[in-house]
């Protein structure tokens, strides 16, 4: 059997005690360590045979032979490598310490296990040679070699499948209620191809964030922008999750506008529309932000806020579960004293004049398209690019994952990207399919058409109003700290600044919603900027800047593949933007979702 030597807790002891014996095969694994230390010296020939019988450290099982017999080695814990040394019983009588090495995780995380030097006793001796520096040893010993940077610093506890209810939290969002409207906009098919693009162009970014993060151990998103670009690269990430979490907040509060009225007229039965300001969206969305979000929003911690997020999305599968159930009892067309709009309206007053011809209309109404273009089409990309975005949340939940690794995390991303896809593609479908080319960039707001007292449809908008309330203080909480970090970031904390920073945020993304004419709008514009720099564009570039051409050269297909990722990223956001600008110079695009 070997015998080895164990170091001391300092990196390259003058003095330290060396420990003659078997280490034990199981407990300490190999490369991790934390043993006492070395004490070297001159050693006399009989010290060392009586340290070799008797000095191994207490309940380690050592063998009584000579060390003529044995392989010794020395730990050095500031070179960490290992070296040969000559064998035989004389020469090893004579440098003990000149012998092969063992591996040791340098001082640190385990450092608390080593002992401190003490002086000898009866039962623990030890054996004392020349004083060796490292620059000594650096002739022989060879380096160690380098470690592919990992999350040391925070032990994740979070298990598999927990992880894929977070990241599928952080990708569920509002934008499932524009879905229906993009599919009349183009098509069952159309549609199915674009979702499933997305989706998978979604999962390749995610990839290429993994990678990248796992090459400098970064957990941030910000982070690898300065990683990669220095400040700016940091800027332009930090503005482009603002300006997401601003579009979000927004959407949010366009649902209290929408929505609200709707709930207290039916609270009331109020069969008339009135202009009391308690059923006007734009005094009620500035009342709740006021009276619930605000107060919300200037805690300094989010406690329970956090248990939201969840609360919104059971409410949205609650959604997906109601426009499943109304699409088999609606009737196509609405019945004509129903509160119908656009095309069904024009159906109601030919129904009234020639039967056969109602009959016709309401068949082509009434019949899906499979491939559509038309102007609205550009909204269809931003919209389900605004869907899918969760980049800067992977990071932060890899981080927190149990035994996280790349493949680990990239099956629980592909697992929340698939079971969003189908949540997306049935509430687009079936809402889709229940009032066809009738429906409205905000599908909830769609079914006042049928009945605006109906209950099933009540409870869900009173779910919905809840958990979107709750949710705005909680992408409210990393606006805040961005706009902190990027502008008072040496400055300590103050009550005026914290409140100042969430008064103005929410009276901007209140104004943008009160002048909104439809969500549609800020599904656009959201979904065409800040939308395809998170998903396609910034994961690239990082990607690209990151991977060291020693590992990856810049002519390698995957690092190719980036770039024609971040060009994809770039033409669709330059095509998106100059369609709606064109459908709002244009005036076409509000028919849709006015309300």
């Amino acid at each position: 059997m070997r015998s080895r030597l164990a170091l001391s807790q300092h990196p390259c002891p003058s003095p330290s005690t060396l420990y003659v014996g078997r280490l034990p095969q199981h407990g300490l694994p190999r490369g991790d360590m934390s043993t006492p230390g070395i004490r070297t010296g001159k050693p006399q020939a009989a010290e060392v045979e009586r340290a070799n019988l008797t000095a191994a450290p207490p309940g380690w099982p050592h063998r009584r032979d000579t060390l003529s017999q044995r392989r010794r080695g020395v730990i050095s814990d500031c070179i960490g490598v290992r070296a040969s040394a000559p064998r035989g019983g004389a020469r090893a009588m004579e440098a003990p310490v000149q012998t092969e090495m063992v591996e040791l995780v340098p001082n640190g995380k385990h450092s608390e296990g080593l002992l401190p030097v003490v002086t000898p006793t009866a039962g623990n001796q030890r054996v004392e040679s020349p004083r060796r520096s490292c620059v000594e040893g650096e002739g022989f010993l060879q380096k160690s070699p380098s470690k592919e940077p990992h999350f040391t610093d925070f032990e994740g506890k979070t298990s598999f499948g927990m992880s894929v209810f977070n990241l599928s939290n952080a990708i569920m969002g509002s934008g499932i209620l524009g879905l229906a409207y993009a599919m009349a906009n183009t098509g069952i098919i159309l549609f199915l191809f674009l979702l499933t693009a997305i989706a998978l162009l979604s999962s390749y970014s995610i990839h290429l964030l993994l990678k990248s993060s796992g090459i400098v151990g970064i957990r941030a998103y910000e982070q690898l922008g300065y990683r990669a670009f220095g400040m700016p690269g940091k800027l332009a990430a930090a503005l482009a999750i603002t300006l997401q979490n601003i579009g979000a907040m927004s959407s949010y509060l366009y649902i209290i506008k929408s929505e609200l009225p709707l709930v207290i007229r039916a609270f009331l039965n109020l069969q008339d529309h009135t202009s009391d300001w308690y059923v006007n969206g734009n005094y009620l969305v500035i009342l709740v932000s006021v009276i619930v979000i605000l107060p919300l929003a200037l805690m300094r911690q989010l406690g329970y806020l956090g248990y939201s997020s969840g609360f919104s999305l059971s409410c949205m599968v609650f959604f997906l579960i109601a426009v499943i159930y109304k699409k088999f009892h609606v009737p196509c067309p609405l019945p004509p004293n129903s509160n119908t709009t656009g095309n069904v309206s024009l159906t109601e007053v030919i129904k009234e004049e020639v039967p056969l011809e109602v009959e016709t209309e309401a068949a082509a109404f009434c019949t899906p398209s499979y491939f559509t273009l038309n102007i609205q089409t550009a909204y269809t990309i931003p919209i389900m690019a605004f869907a899918f975005v969760c980049h800067p949340e992977v990071l932060p939940i890899y981080t927190e994952l149990k035994d996280p690794s790349k493949r680990k995390m990239q099956h629980i991303s592909n697992l929340s990207i698939a079971v969003m896809y189908v949540m997306y593609f049935l509430a687009a479908l079936f809402g889709y399919l229940t009032f066809y080319d009738g429906v409205e960039s905000e599908l909830l707001h769609t079914y006042n058409k049928v009945d605006p007292f109906d209950v099933l449809i009540l409870c869900v908008r009173v779910a919905v109003l809840t958990a979107v309330t709750l949710t705005v203080p909680i992408v409210l909480f990393p606006v805040r700290r961005a706009i902190q970090q990027m502008l008072f970031q040496s400055q300590e904390f103050s009550w005026l600044r914290h409140t100042l920073i969430a008064t103005s945020l929410l009276i901007c993304i209140n104004l943008l919603v009160i002048f909104a004419p439809t969500i549609l709008g800020i599904f656009g514009i959201i979904g065409a900027t800040s939308a395809p720099c998170l998903i396609f564009i910034f994961p690239a570039i990082f990607y690209f800047r990151i991977v060291p051409t020693e590992k990856e050269p810049a002519r390698s297909t995957p690092k190719i593949l980036a770039l024609c990722f971040a060009v994809l990223g770039l033409l669709l956001m330059t095509m998106s933007m100059s369609f709606i600008i064109i459908d709002w110079v244009s005036g076409t695009g509000h028919h849709g979702g006015s309300h």
